[in-house]
């Protein structure tokens, strides 16, 4: 006769061993969370120290801006940059771009209130032919810059500014500039005393910048209008006209369009019908 210890069969101990699996997957599973949240925290450290570095502004050269501003832009546009009443527009959001147009070429400060202010010489401590110049220039935009945000002046200068395909700058040119400026960029007059100036005389970053900002009449042409690639284009088809590289205008009537053409089929169709005239008289 078997007892009934015998005949029953042994209890398997599957709970605890179970337990001890799940620790241990948890345990795992914590330990990773902790080693890639301290390696994401770790690299965001690092990553925040370079972008931080990299944003912090030129305190030196904001404060070298802020004296020339004082010195001479103030008294029209403001301590605050929010203008004067009848002397200046206020400067916020302008950007150092339009810092570079207006006072590389002379613009500013204004010689007297006017419909449009003219181009002249840069004050010698603004000249952008001089290292001085340059200096001063990039103080006083980085000073507006800070202060009110705006389209920046490009990183190439010169004829690194230039594309390379200047016949698509010329479709783009006749496409948004022509009508104010020629075709040939000779410029033009507009209404209420405004008009569009010549293109012979603006360098490369100002042409650029022009475009960035739209001073006076001009609309702006921001990255969304005209990508950085068109905008080169369209300087290299200007600098191609100016320079004579490209008398698209015909050269003896000073490049005003196909006007060459025109007094030469004047005269010569004129002259033929008061020729074939005076042969009909003196036959009669």
């Amino acid at each position: 006769m078997t007892t009934e210890s015998t005949t029953r069969p042994p209890r398997r101990r599957w709970g605890h061993g179970k337990l001890k699996r799940r620790f241990a997957a948890a345990t795992a599973l914590g330990a990773a969370l902790v080693l890639t949240g301290g390696m994401a925290y770790a690299f965001s450290e690092t990553t925040g120290t370079v972008n931080e570095a990299q944003a912090q502004p030129d305190t030196a050269l904001i404060a070298k801006g802020e004296q020339l501003y004082n010195q001479a832009c103030i008294t029209c546009h403001g301590s605050n940059l929010q203008g004067v009443q009848d002397r200046g527009v206020s400067l916020i959001g302008v950007g150092d771009a339009a810092v570079y147009f207006q006072v590389s070429s002379g613009r500013m400060p204004l010689a007297r209130q006017e419909a449009q202010a003219m181009r002249k010489p840069p004050l010698p401590q603004f000249d952008p032919d001089t290292e001085e110049g340059r200096a001063n220039l990039d103080a006083l935009g980085a000073f507006v810059q800070a202060n009110g945000g705006g389209p920046e002046t490009p990183a190439q200068t010169g004829a690194a500014l230039r594309g390379a395909d200047p016949a698509r700058g010329g479709q783009l040119f006749r496409l948004n500039c022509a009508s104010c400026h020629n075709f040939t960029g000779v410029g033009g007059a507009l209404s209420s005393g405004k008009y569009a100036p010549s293109l012979e005389a603006p360098t490369e970053e100002q042409i650029y910048t022009a475009m960035l900002t739209g001073p006076q009449n001009m609309p702006k042409f921001g990255d969304r209008q005209l990508t950085p690639e068109e905008k080169r284009d369209i300087i290299a088809y200007v600098k191609s006209v100016t320079d004579g590289n490209n008398q698209v205008g015909g050269n003896p009537l000073g490049g005003l369009g196909p006007t060459t053409e025109g007094v030469v089929i004047f005269i010569v169709g004129l002259t033929s019908i008061i020729g074939f005239a005076m042969w009909l008289g003196a036959k009669n």
